[in-house]
């Protein structure tokens, strides 16, 4: 190597060491945090479906263990042992009706046409719980002749829809009596209009079936129980007429008229003729794809106590039914296969096998040529009144000819009952039965947790699992570990821990939100106030929350049919967290101090209840009871915060004062609304609780109106006591 060579490599080494020494020294890049658990995980890349996912299991599972049952059906014996049993089932899970009252109806006017007549009707199918309907009567009636119960889908003005008068005015020329009603909801009896907005404040009518149908239960009752006895009561003023013959009515409806059509059929054996279109699929094909739909097509624990769409027909047989479906439907066409070729086992062991029919074209949610023809040869048929079976073009009438009631609403026009109104009725009686029970010295409290085990449908998650550690970060003076743990089933559940560096074995917290992990876990947030007290604070994915998506109608209805509310679910997920904080040699975890947002308290009340291990208990913002959710026109508690049936046994403030003598503080208590609850309401509610404390000498507070900056003096006061 020359002289000019070894210069040159002397000073690359020394630029190179200069080089070095400056990368040493450079400022470390601030860290970027994610505190997502599942980022690049791949197995749970779609975690906010876990909970349905799981929830669908659990209903899979029951609806095995019926399949089952019915693959041991094999005489017309078997079979009607099956159907008394159904027919119980429903009675149980749909009921119970209300006593037949007067129907007082009348009839409001009348339209005049040239081959037809249309008297508008209102009767009463409750007492003051008014039924718009239309009566078309042919001109050509001789005798009594039969008649077609036409209930309706989903369209917000009902049967003045061109799509369902299609429909009826060709049963009418066909000279059939047809009897269409508004559903609860549509056409002129929706449940939440303002006449000054002209419209309803709730929304369509999915909207407003699945709104009061939560209300509904919340007080061990359910929508469909109200869209069934409708249907009932109009066949009742169907076999009032003259005109009509009883021993011949039929009932069709497509979509959520075919819902009605299966529940008015199945429980009404004067039913002679039963056409669902557009509904029928197997709730297992139905959870696969589009998941269970609004209020009234859920019922309350129905796959719990074994029901399928398959028993609404099998319950019928050998009376003639048949089923439209289309193959492009998005209720499933290869469900509703499945369901006519089960229930076709029972027609045939009955000896009619051809008393069971299907319909079928290619075509989407709709009517189509085809089937309507199938529809009117099967009605011809099996009601004996022979004809021309061909779909005509029909001349629609206007929605003023219409019109049944004055101003084209009920709410204007006869200030009845709602659905509301009546349930509110039941869920009084119920919270007047609650406070009787509390007013004898004894067991009541320990019956209501007891209760609460029961309805909510909690399982105890049993001993805590070791949970997969994600990552960590640093922040000053504190960590943040990254976990997820086994939950229920399906569910896997992240969560945060947040550790103080400095603290020895420090006392654990529990940090509940119904918005996340997250939503509390920021630089200088509330999580961080706690941290710098000393204590580790764990912060959860409850089930449908964070990373675990939403509780959407979809999950909280497969919650009500299997029976397992969410809040069950998550006081588990709580419980698992509890019980993973004690299994910790290094955190003090002897008795959990936990803290919940809002709607988080109704699953952390039913934790506590029967968890030892939580030792303190802070709710922020809870609402104040089911009973303010159930007895108030409008709320907005989301339905993953109530449990569905809780009113028949217990109420939250059941579970507060079951906590004593445990400390409770409650900051903020929220009304139906969510919003500040008066002092009057925070008297009357919490006057059990106060009972309970008192009794025991136990801290238990309530803090009006306190600002966040306030919130957080008062939780950290309260730790230390």
């Amino acid at each position: 190597m020359s002289g000019g060579d070894k210069q040159r490599r002397a000073r690359l080494l020394c630029l190179l060491s200069i080089v070095a020494v400056l990368w040493s020294v450079r400022p470390i890049p601030a860290q970027v945090e994610d505190l997502n658990v599942f980022t690049r995980w791949f197995n749970y890349a779609h975690a906010d479906w876990l909970v349905r996912d799981h929830l669908n299991s659990v209903a899979f599972e029951q609806l095995h263990k019926r399949r089952n049952l019915i693959a041991e059906l094999k005489s017309a014996e078997d079979w009607r042992r099956r159907q008394a049993q159904v027919r119980e089932t429903l009675a149980r899970v749909l009921g119970p009706f209300p006593e037949r009252t007067p129907l007082n109806a009348r009839v409001t006017r009348t339209i005049e046409k040239a081959d037809f007549r249309v008297e508008h009707v209102v009767f009463e199918s409750r007492p003051n719980f008014y039924v718009t309907a239309s009566l078309f009567l042919p001109r050509k009636l001789s005798g009594r002749a039969p008649a077609v119960l036409n209930v309706i889908g989903h369209t917000d003005i009902a049967y003045r829809s061109p799509f369902y008068q299609h429909l009826i005015l060709n049963l009418v020329r066909k000279n059939f009596i047809v009897l269409s009603m508004d559903p609860i909801g549509q056409g002129e009896r929706l449940q939440y209009f303002d006449p000054q907005l002209g419209r309803s404040l709730i929304g369509g009518a999915t909207a407003e079936h699945s709104y009061v149908g939560k209300q509904c239960f919340l007080a061990g009752d359910s929508a469909a129980n109200y869209f069934t006895w409708d249907g009932i009561r109009a066949i009742d003023y169907l076999q009032s007429r003259p005109e009509v013959d009883p021993e011949r009515i039929a009932v069709t409806g497509i979509s959520g008229g075919g819902t009605q059509t299966s529940y008015i059929s199945a429980m009404d054996e004067r039913v002679k003729v039963a056409a669902p279109a557009n509904y029928i699929c197997g709730l297992r094909r139905l959870y696969e794809s589009i998941g269970p739909q609004d209020g009234e097509q859920n019922f309350n624990a129905g796959v719990l106590n074994g029901l399928d769409h398959a028993d609404f027909l099998e319950v019928r047989a050998p009376r003639p039914t048949l089923m439209l479906v289309t193959t492009r439907d998005f209720f499933s066409i290869q469900g509703a296969r499945e369901t006519y070729m089960e229930a076709g086992k029972a027609f045939e062991a009955l000896g009619a096998p051809d008393q069971l029919a299907i319909t079928e074209d290619d075509a989407g949610h709709d009517y189509t040529k085809k089937n309507l023809e199938a529809l009117y040869a099967f009605f011809q048929k099996h009601l004996r009144n022979p004809g021309d079976p061909g779909d005509q073009e029909v001349d629609f009438l206007t929605m003023e000819e219409l019109r049944v009631t004055p101003t084209g609403q009920l709410i204007g026009s006869l200030e009845g009952e709602t659905v509301f109104s009546i349930n509110r009725k039941r869920a009084e009686e119920l919270t007047r039965a609650l406070e009787k029970r509390r007013s004898i010295p004894g067991s009541h409290l320990s019956q209501a947790v007891e209760s609460a085990r029961q309805i909510s449908g909690y399982l105890d998650p049993g001993p805590p699992s070791s949970p997969v550690f994600r990552g960590r970060y640093h922040r000053p003076g504190y960590t943040i570990g990254q976990y997820f743990m086994p939950g229920e089933g399906r569910i896997v559940l992240p969560f945060l821990l947040f550790r103080p560096e400095q603290a020895s074995s420090p006392k654990a917290v529990l940090y509940l939100h119904p918005e996340g992990k997250q939503a509390a876990a920021a630089t200088g947030g509330e999580i961080e106030s706690l941290v710098r007290l000393g204590y580790a604070v764990l912060s959860p994915d409850l089930s449908a929350t964070g990373e675990l998506g939403e509780a959407d109608d979809s999950v909280t209805f497969l919650g009500v049919v299997t029976g397992r509310s969410l809040a069950g679910i998550r006081a588990a997920d709580i419980v698992r967290m509890v019980r993973y904080l004690q299994s910790q040699t290094d955190i003090d975890a002897r008795q959990v101090a936990v803290v919940s947002v809002r709607g988080i308290a109704t699953p952390l009340l039913h934790a506590a209840a029967w968890e030892q291990g939580i030792g303190k208990v802070a709710l922020i913002e809870p609402f104040v009871s089911f009973a303010s959710v159930a007895g108030h026109r409008y709320y907005q508690v989301p339905f993953s915060d109530v449990v569905p049936n809780a009113l028949t046994a217990y109420d939250l403030t059941d579970l507060e004062a079951s906590l004593a003598p445990r400390p409770l503080l409650i900051i903020n208590p929220a009304d139906h609304l969510m919003k500040p609850a008066s002092s009057t309401v925070i008297d009357r509610e919490f006057d059990v609780v106060r009972k309970a404390y008192a009794s025991k000498g136990a801290p238990f507070a309530i803090q009006q109106w306190k600002r966040p900056e306030e919130v957080r003096e008062l939780l950290k006061a309260w730790l230390k006591e």
